[in-house]
């Protein structure tokens, strides 16, 4: 299908439709600011039945959040909203934007290509906000997609108050699992932390977690185990299972920014996008928030709010951009 050119540049094309993107999407509709959302429908946490922690909202799907944002950004005149997954995000020239009304020289061409029969977009833009959330790579264990989002969950902010008292497992291989532990202890004393053959977690460590009751577990792991919708432990690759009811993963994630080509965006030693405190990347212009910065996922209550607070400093940004008056906010 050809690109679909929109017929007006635009202020900010949001590349990302979850609570971050959307939220930032409904400030700056609301600065009057004419606003495009891209959104691949590929959220990070699909599989998960229930969110908590967000205000008036506790308990709802996270899809349904995304439903209610999504109504409320698009009932505003100047807001698009497009199903599509961002292609290619291209620098103008300064002599570019300054011919398409940029008034500070800078500008984006961001291309998408259309999903479920939707069509390709293309957008001329003065600025760009990332908030594609990340992709996840759980540990290889055959069956641990079976009860991830039910029985296992990643964020312990957001669904320990629901495991309170029961026998837990925390499975990663990452140097963050200690702290991790340390989080899941406030919920349960009922914890064994799997490293999955990694070395991940120091004996210093192990000792203090021993002290509070928490067992280390080091052999590997081969699989997650139980009867039909619940899970009932952990096998380990000796065929010894551990009885767990449920617990949480810590995911290896990733940052999808390949529609940024060779512009040179930073990332951190966990792949996450660098940002500066207005939100913005090392590329001018291109600013970044959710999950996909440092110091990664966090409750969607945090996220939303991120977005409302870089949506500000971005809003700003374009005003001074304007004026001439450079970036400083105060």
């Amino acid at each position: 299908m050809s690109d679909r050119v929109q017929e007006a540049p635009i202020g900010v094309a949001i590349i990302g439709g979850g609570p971050a993107g959307l939220s930032a999407g409904l400030q700056l509709v609301r600065a009057n600011r004419r606003i495009a959302i891209l959104d691949s429908n590929r959220p990070r946490h699909s599989a998960t039945m229930q969110s908590h922690g967000f205000l008036t909202r506790d308990g709802a799907p996270p899809l349904e959040l995304r439903r209610l944002g999504r109504e409320e950004f698009e009932g505003y005149p100047t807001a698009q909203f497009s199903q599509a997954v961002a292609r290619e995000i291209a620098p103008l020239s300064h002599d570019e934007a300054i011919a398409v009304g940029f008034p500070d020289g800078i500008g984006f061409r961001v291309r998408g290509t259309g999903i479920r029969g939707a069509a390709d977009v293309e957008h001329v833009a003065r600025r760009v906000l990332i908030a594609t959330g990340l992709t996840e790579e759980l540990p290889e264990l055959p069956m641990i997609r079976a009860y991830y989002g039910t029985a296992l969950h990643s964020c312990v902010e957001c669904d320990g108050f629901e495991k309170t008292d029961k026998p837990l497992a925390l499975i990663g291989e990452t140097s963050d699992l200690f702290a991790r532990a340390l989080l899941i202890s406030r919920f349960s004393s009922d914890l064994v932390v799997f490293t999955n053959g990694a070395d991940t977690i120091r004996p210093e460590q192990e000792a203090q977690l021993a002290a509070i009751g928490i067992r280390v577990e080091r052999r590997q792991i081969d699989d997650i185990v139980g009867e039909k919708a619940d899970m009932t432990g952990v096998r380990l690759s000796d065929g010894e299972v551990i009885a767990r009811v449920g617990g949480f993963v810590r995911p290896r994630w990733h940052a999808p920014v390949e529609f940024m080509g060779e512009l040179p965006i930073e990332r951190d030693d966990w792949g996450l996008v660098v940002t500066d405190e207005r939100g913005e990347t090392a590329v001018r212009g291109v600013y970044a928030v959710g999950d996909i910065v440092p110091p990664g996922p966090q409750q969607l209550i945090i996220a939303a709010g991120n977005g409302a607070r870089v949506a500000a400093k971005l809003n700003m940004d374009m005003i001074r951009g304007a004026l001439g008056v450079g970036l400083v906010d105060e």
